[in-house]
């Protein structure tokens, strides 16, 4: 098979058009999180919380919060795993989720599956409880665990979460909604669609093809992280970009197309940015969340945005959303290179553009 040149702007455009982050929006919500695969969750809302703000980004004013609230509500997108995906691919996680059950465990697998056993009890006390009354919060749900879950994390002695969290794995539960910033959980087979099960070997597959066409170009293997892998397998056709060293998959699809870009501001958990290494090898961009550094030790800011314009990242938006004073207020915007002044125009309307949209008057530190 013949392996792609491309050069590092037809790689970072690519990158761009899959991402829906060029001049041509897209046409609603739920296409666009079936393009994307997924809107991750984070708790963190210091300007917006980031599947609103992912949203925002390419749908631009046509977008409110509340779309995803309904888009959930009637289940044409679900959440799993901290991520919002489209109805129809629960399917493509079902032969995991079994797999996780009752195939081979080992090492922190193995432990959880004991650790299950020995609270089977609660496990079917949960599952009794959510068949006569859910959805339930974790809250109303009985803590009938006789050995805790044990962790130097935040999940120490949680013990209904994290057995919820691994009833979820294993296709038992699944949420439901949410009420506020609680999840509502209930049985699976009540919430995900009853489409049929793809096997585990396809699904795999399948979802490398997804992963592919939203990020457009990416490598076939590279560091495993949670959530969403960064990586694709053997989907796509192979590639090399020139100035960056190995092999990358690329969709052909994406081959050869013309290019209008615009400027977008980003989530820190956009998928175009989230894969650190690769932002850097394409786009020369450093990058990093600094909520958990002291404040004397960052760069950017607690809850950098990255600065899009055309196919290049060109900087950093500190901001914060203060809605008890009305206010978004930018304390900084770091140029990683002086800006021209059409970037700095299309920034500045960008950055209007997002206080419009969260209802906050804009003010500068």
């Amino acid at each position: 098979m013949t392996v792609h040149q491309l050069s590092l702007a037809d790689a970072r455009r690519i990158a761009v058009r899959a991402q829906l982050l060029d001049a041509a929006r897209p046409a609603g919500l739920v296409e666009t999180v079936r393009h994307l695969t997924l809107l991750q969750i984070d708790p963190t809302a210091a300007v917006a919380p980031t599947a609103d703000l992912v949203a925002w980004s390419r749908l631009g004013p046509a977008y409110a919060a509340a779309d995803l609230v309904a888009a959930l509500g009637g289940r044409a997108l679900i959440e799993l795993a901290a991520t919002i995906r489209p109805a129809e691919d629960l399917a493509l996680y079902r032969a995991e989720m079994t797999e996780r059950r009752d195939g081979p465990a080992v090492g922190w697998q193995a432990r959880q599956r004991e650790w299950v056993r020995a609270n089977d009890a609660c496990r079917r006390d949960i599952l009794a409880r959510l068949t006569a009354e859910g959805p339930l919060p974790s809250r109303r749900l009985p803590d009938t665990c006789v050995v805790p879950w044990k962790s130097t994390g935040w999940t120490n002695d949680q013990n209904v979460i994290r057995l919820l969290e691994v009833m979820s794995a294993r296709g038992e539960v699944a949420v439901a909604g949410r009420s506020g910033r609680d999840r509502l959980w209930d049985l699976a087979e009540r919430v995900y669609p009853d489409d049929p099960v793809v096997p585990l070997a396809d699904a795999l597959r399948r979802r490398d093809e997804r992963r592919l066409r939203a990020l457009g170009i990416a490598r076939a293997r590279t560091t495993k992280v949670p959530i969403e892998p960064y990586d694709v397998g053997e989907a796509g056709e192979p590639a090399e970009v020139a100035g960056v060293k190995g092999r990358w998959r690329v969709d052909p699809a994406r081959l050869g197309q013309p290019f209008t870009g615009r400027a977008a501001l980003l989530s820190p958990f956009d998928r175009l940015v989230h894969d650190r290494r690769r932002t850097l090898e394409l786009f020369g961009f450093e990058y990093g969340l600094e909520m958990y550094k002291p404040a004397g030790k960052r760069r950017w800011g607690y809850y950098a945005l990255p600065l899009l314009h055309g196919d290049r990242l060109v900087g950093k938006l500190d901001a914060t959303a203060d809605r008890r004073a009305g206010v978004l207020r930018v304390d900084a915007v770091h140029q990683d290179e002086p800006f021209t002044a059409e970037e700095a125009d299309a920034v500045d309307t960008e950055i209007a553009a997002l206080a419009d949209w969260l209802r906050l008057d804009l003010t500068r530190g």
